[in-house]
């Protein structure tokens, strides 16, 4: 009688999930597609399908409860995580869609709506960092007061999915880590790292320096309180955030 394999280690969860999945399709959703040209006419950009392909991998193999994605764009990612929930036996019972602009927000609307998921997802418009401190004084509130908190977030998540300008990706991701679950994980794109000389009088290179600066405290920073993934794909290097064991 063959011996049962193990269940992975908490510190090789990481890279289980980040390993592809035979068992998924290889082609992008018809839908996903659809909006990847509309990103192309609009100028905007969006991750690789590789790094996307892998992170819809995750997600399916993590099969979580909840799910939030910040900086949803027009929903490009979106629309996989759609695909993959409704293909799923047990798709996750809130999948909440965070994104700054309000324009952007009627197109998740319309994309959410297509997919008949309009109980089971929650779109929020609204600054980011700002979302999050909102609920953060709610959650310190909900501890020392009998109020309930009233903001649109879920208490922890089991999948967190982080998209934002590299200078900004580093605090967006320290930020939102406080919200996994204890067997959360957080997915992000690696930011651009600076390359030559950047001039003082550089704004935009200046914010790329002292972004990617932070995200090498932030790696090292979390080091000790989260197990840290790295995976190398076409168009970038997906990370993943586990917490440690409590």
């Amino acid at each position: 009688m063959a011996e049962e394999k193990a269940p992975p280690g908490r510190d090789e969860i990481l890279a289980h999930l980040l390993s592809p999945d035979a068992e998924q399709p290889r082609d992008e959703p018809a839908i996903a597609a659809n909006i990847g040209e509309q990103l192309t006419h609009m100028g905007l950009s969006t991750w690789s399908i590789s790094i996307l392909r892998r992170i819809r991998d995750a997600i399916a193999r993590l099969d979580p409860t909840n799910v939030l994605e910040v900086g949803a764009g027009i929903g490009h990612r979106s629309a996989w995580l759609f695909d993959t929930f409704e293909r799923s036996d047990s798709p996750p019972e809130m999948f909440t869609m965070v994104e700054q602009g309000a324009k952007f927000g009627v197109i998740l609307h319309r994309l959410m709506t297509r997919y008949e998921a309009e109980s089971r997802t929650n779109i929020v418009v609204g600054e980011p960092l700002q979302l999050a401190a909102e609920h953060a004084a709610w959650a310190l509130a909900s501890t020392t007061m009998s109020e309930i908190s009233n903001t649109p977030f879920e208490s922890t998540y089991d999948a967190i999915i982080i998209d934002a300008p590299s200078p900004e990706r580093a605090n967006l991701v320290s930020t939102y880590l406080p919200l996994l679950s204890q067997h959360g994980v957080l997915f992000t794109v690696e930011p651009a790292m600076p390359t030559g000389e950047v001039e003082e009088h550089d704004e935009a290179g200046m914010a790329l320096v002292n972004g990617f600066n932070a995200w090498i405290e932030l790696i090292h920073s979390s080091n000790s309180t989260h197990h840290i993934g790295f995976m190398p794909l076409f168009g970038g290097t997906l990370v993943a955030w586990l917490p440690h064991d409590s």
